[in-house]
């Protein structure tokens, strides 16, 4: 008999043709989904042009132009040029165009093109977030993109895996956000190294998808490999409607082995933010002294989702954004955009006194659409807070959840949801 197995494990070792996989194994496995975007997929692009002249599967590669788009200079529109030719050129089925497109991480969930039991690897460190569902998702460089695309397989080194046990459940104005963004706390942004982190415990079936799809983009704020979800009825319901191919999902064996367990009682769980410049340096919203910001960003593939923007409209309705404040909110996808607009979120964003942006990756790596000046300060759903990753050097970050980023943006200051909700 095989080994007691990991969800990781077992994933890879049904890519890889084999019985049994072991944590730093060397293997080759084959690819469900190949995924780029504007920045990374051109010189992907360079590469495989080098070595072949077909892709391995037209319906298994994606391309979504999302991080410099609309193109905001011309730099950017050569590089977008550059994904929209070789799409096609090669009868490429997902490429999103302008109009169609979402922020990637966002976008292939909500498309159905990510599924359970899949191995997935994109030019693009938030790959992880596909865990979510159940699927092994990693992210990787441009030239492993290439070969990818060429060969339909790659390698990996198979990681040890960290238990996640979650209890409990999450109270009123806490979130996926909070949960992730504690553990990281916890742990450190060096805590889970090439490992991989797999969420358990009876705290996993109170999370809705969004907060599931939270967490896992954000294991690579941990330093994981890879961050992964039970398939339970919560996965199904969110599948049964989007997910048209075959897919098989896998579960830990109950004697899995692990490298250690981390516990995390949602029951005591407070709204959080992380403070400038890692993700690790985390503190309650209440033991955050008055701290005034100048911006504030909702959205992004952490918290570009419907339920996220509803989280941050229950708290702007009827209220102003502070007169010193500047609030960008951005839907994750066309798709999440429309049902804002249907919701009410969107009037009640633009009467508050924030800009509605179409969907783009923008501000989160300095890219456009809200960069920061020399001093300033953001609170923002986004996942990085590194030293100028908003803009200037010597701009602050502060990660929080929607919740906290709407009530700051209406104080004027780092606040948390109930002191204006």
């Amino acid at each position: 008999m095989a080994r007691p197995m990991t969800m990781t494990e077992k994933i890879f070792a049904a890519h890889a043709g084999l019985s049994e996989v072991v944590p730093g194994q060397l293997i080759k496995a084959k690819l469900d989904v190949v995924l780029g975007n504007d920045i990374t997929a051109p010189p992907a692009i360079k590469e495989f042009e080098q070595m072949s002249d077909t892709v391995f599967d037209k319906d298994k590669i994606v391309l979504v132009p999302d991080h410099f788009t609309p193109n905001k200079d011309i730099k950017s529109a050569e590089m977008a040029k550059t994904v929209r030719e070789f799409a096609r050129r090669h009868n490429i089925t997902h490429y999103f165009e302008v109009g169609r497109m979402g922020i990637e991480h966002v976008l292939l969930p909500e498309q159905g093109l990510v599924a359970p039991g899949e191995v997935i690897i994109g030019a693009d460190s938030h790959t992880c977030t596909y865990g979510a569902l159940g699927a092994f998702a990693t992210g990787v460089g441009s030239t492993d993109m290439a070969a990818a695309m060429a060969t339909g397989e790659t390698w990996f080194k198979v990681p040890a895996s960290i238990k996640v046990e979650l209890t409990g459940r999450l109270s009123k104005w806490v979130s996926g956000k909070d949960v992730i963004l504690k553990l990281i706390g916890m742990i450190g942004v060096d805590g889970a190294r090439y490992q991989s982190l797999e969420f358990t415990g009876e705290g996993v079936a109170s999370l809705s998808m969004t907060d599931r799809l939270t967490i896992a983009n954000m294991a690579i704020e941990a330093g994981a490999k890879n961050g992964i979800f039970p398939v339970d009825d919560i996965t199904k319901q969110y599948l049964a409607r989007r997910v048209k191919k075959p897919y098989t999902p896998v579960a830990a064996d109950t004697d899995a082995e692990y490298v250690r367990t981390v516990t995390i009682n949602l029951d005591e769980l407070t709204p959080v933010v992380a403070l400038p410049h890692l993700p690790e340096n985390v503190r309650p919203v209440s033991d955050i002294q008055p701290t005034p910001i100048h911006q504030v960003v909702i959205g992004s593939c952490t918290n570009g989702r419907i339920e996220d923007l509803g989280q941050a409209a229950a708290i702007l309705e009827g209220r102003q954004v502070h007169q010193d404040v500047r609030a960008i909110i951005i839907p994750g996808s066309q798709d999440v955009y429309l049902e804002a607009v249907k919701l009410g979120y969107v009037e009640t964003f633009i009467k508050a006194g924030a800009v509605v942006s179409t969907p783009t990756c923008g501000p989160c790596l300095g890219g456009h659409m809200g960069i920061l000046a020399k001093g300033e300060r953001a609170v923002a759903t986004t996942n990085r807070n590194f030293r100028g990753r908003m803009g200037h050097v010597d701009s602050e970050v502060y990660l929080a959840s929607p919740a906290v980023a709407a009530a700051s943006a209406v104080l004027g200051r780092i606040a948390g949801p109930e002191e204006v909700a």
